[in-house]
């Protein structure tokens, strides 16, 4: 928080009087539920690392623009060049638990159905513009098994066979199209407050085929207690084998420094996919 007091103070026109660090992701950009002193709380957002920092300009530009109850309320933005400041309403009151009954799940089903119709913001892209290391991935496991083969999720004698079923079926799935899609949905970035979910971090926003958010919850859903992918999303083998192939050729790499627990939950995100495919695909 050294350096954003003022900076936040200038946008709210309040002075901070407490700092609450709040997790969430799995980089290392500043986060707090800042109490004011006129009695207001808010929620802020910070980072130096220039990726990072462009994500938050990013993530401005999609808050000034897009609307609607899935969203959290822009209350403020500053940019000094190096360390973007982003300010939006505090949700620490709502629920953030991973407790996914049908009728929560059902919550953020309907929050994504609404993302998908809305307006674009200014700049946004299609998803293999916003995300390309998305695309090609089991080519990547294809030049180097090694990464993927030291997890001991599967043997090599299973990586030659499945690899050009797998290859072939990644290169197939269906990711082009016309709705908004938020490309990183899962339960850190996920709440639901008063029967509706409200979804944050909205740095991807890209156009895309609608079954990609689903897609890319459906592992980490199951980690938590909810449903097997192939129940949220059934008849998916493409997209199932185009996410399996994003966790494989990443999962076994050393961690970035901005995101130094990623590679652990990729890897547990692999071993589901890899069973999905499995079913799938046999």
């Amino acid at each position: 928080m050294e350096g954003l007091e003022q900076r936040l103070a200038s946008i709210v026109g309040a002075q901070p009087v407490e700092w609450t660090a709040r997790a969430g992701g799995y980089s290392t950009a500043e986060r707090y539920t800042v109490a004011l002193d006129d009695g207001r709380r808010v929620f802020i957002k910070a980072a130096e690392a220039e990726h990072m920092a462009r994500w938050i300009r990013r993530e401005h530009e999609v808050y000034s623009s897009l609307r609607g109850e899935f969203i959290p309320e822009l209350i403020g933005f500053d940019d000094d060049g190096v360390r973007p400041l982003l300010v939006l309403e505090d949700l620490s009151h709502a629920d953030w638990g991973a407790s996914w009954t049908a009728e929560r799940i059902a919550l953020v089903r309907a929050a994504l159905e609404q993302l998908h119709r809305a307006g674009p913001p200014p700049n946004t892209c299609s998803v293999r513009e916003t995300l390309p290391g998305l695309f090609g991935r089991w080519r990547n496991v294809e030049e180097d098994p090694e990464p993927f083969l030291s997890l001991g999720m599967r043997s090599r004698e299973w990586l030659d066979a499945r690899l050009p079923e797998l290859l072939a079926a990644a290169d197939a799935a269906p990711v082009d199209g016309d709705a908004l899609i938020h490309m990183d949905v899962r339960s850190d970035n996920l709440c639901t407050l008063d029967g509706r979910a409200v979804i944050v971090d909205w740095n991807w926003l890209s156009f895309g085929a609608p079954e990609l958010d689903p897609v890319g919850w459906a592992c980490s859903l199951t980690l938590e207690g909810g449903p097997q992918p192939w129940e949220l999303v059934p008849g998916a083998p493409e997209l199932a084998a185009l996410l399996a192939g994003v966790f494989a050729a990443t999962a076994g790499l050393p961690p970035p420094d901005t995101a130094p627990t990623v590679r652990e939950f990729q890897a547990r995100q692999l071993a589901v996919a890899l069973d999905w495919v499995d079913r799938e695909l046999s």
